[in-house]
């Protein structure tokens, strides 16, 4: 899923270390997290840390699991389209209170 969205705000950021396929770690900045109860998961997005005011980001979804302790956790790629179309919603839902 790619969502261009404008950042554009002024709040202290959650940070997270993914590491893709061929090993490289990557820090992302959380934009936020959910639970679905539909889905039974909880849900990050994210963006590439480092991106400036105002910049168009690249966003990512992932569903999770957390660890026991809450530092860690186990990210999965979100495979079904009824979840994207949730995770979008979300979003949308999302992007508008942070416009108003």
């Amino acid at each position: 899923m790619t969502n261009d969205h404008t950042h554009e705000h002024d709040h202290d950021h959650e940070h997270i270390t993914i590491i893709d396929e061929e090993g490289n770690e990557e820090l992302y900045e959380i934009l936020f997290t959910f639970e679905s109860e539909d889905f039974d998961k909880s849900y990050v997005l994210v963006y590439p840390a480092g991106t400036g005011e105002g910049d168009e980001v690249e966003l990512s979804a992932f569903s999770y699991k957390e660890s026991e302790g809450g530092l860690e956790g186990t990210l999965s790629s979100i495979d079904s389209d009824e979840e994207w179309e949730m995770v979008e919603e979300v979003l949308n839902t999302f992007i508008s209170e942070e416009e108003e």
